[in-house]
């Protein structure tokens, strides 16, 4: 596991160099807040560098409902049963294994791995725009229907899931890129997800940590070239 911090932002990042997992610690004045679990193996990292603080984990935030994001939840809630768990409302059926559409979402199906029962119950759940610490929460649906980043205003410090990735060259949700294909191929809707990559760039984080890859500082110019690239590329496919 490697570790890499900004400000109160830590990235705990496992298996970087074949298919890198980051979940994300955030310092809080009332403890630790979790941002996304990685898969089972990484539950015994991540509990390690939770007690290396010294402080309480106090509450999960889950950016979506995909096994590669919550997996080690069980383990950690076992240890920690005072922490809550939150995830969006829209993403807590998925959670359930309830993989329909509501009326208004694009009727494409849901891509990528999530549970076909709950592996544990969710506290609380969350919409656009709650603050949770200090935290808040952005919706940025596009990989699934009820993506979520959370965006730090201290540092400006944008943790983003899966809304892009790093491994294998930076691009939005959606956008294949070869080297490591395997988020755009997860994506639920790549024309929802170039909107929330806009919406990303509009907040101007000066950090941008994702889900899987390194992270990206001062991140506007990168935004935007990934931007008209998933365009091209999802214009392509419409013509194609």
């Amino acid at each position: 596991m490697l570790k890499h911090s900004w400000g109160k932002t830590t990235q705990l990042q496992f298996l970087p160099k074949l298919f890198p997992i980051n979940c994300y610690l955030v310092e809080e004045d009332d403890g630790l807040t979790l941002i996304d679990a990685g898969m089972p193996f990484a539950a015994k990292g991540i509990e390690e560098a939770i007690r290396a603080t010294g402080k309480p984990l106090v509450r999960m935030l889950l950016t979506h409902a995909h096994d590669d994001h919550i997996g080690a939840v069980p383990y950690l809630k076992e240890r920690h049963p005072e922490a809550r768990v939150g995830i969006s409302r829209r993403d807590e059926s998925l959670l359930r294994g309830d993989l329909s559409l509501l009326p208004g979402e694009a009727q494409t199906p849901i891509k990528g791995s999530v549970p076909k029962k709950t592996p544990f119950q969710a506290d609380f759940l969350f919409g656009d725009g709650d603050v949770i610490g200090s935290l808040r929460a952005i919706a940025t649906p596009g990989h699934t229907p009820g993506h979520f980043a959370f965006y730090e205003p201290e540092g400006r410090v944008l943790i983003g899931g899966d809304a892009f990735q790093s491994k294998g060259g930076f691009a939005v949700s959606g956008t294949i890129k070869w080297k490591f294909p395997f988020p755009a191929l997860a994506t639920w809707h790549a024309a929802t997800a170039i909107e929330s990559a806009v919406r990303v760039r509009e907040l101007d984080p000066a950090v941008l940590l994702v889900g899987h890859g390194p992270a990206v500082e001062q991140p506007a110019d990168a935004i935007d070239r990934a931007v008209r690239k998933a365009e091209k590329s999802l214009k392509e496919r419409k013509t194609g």
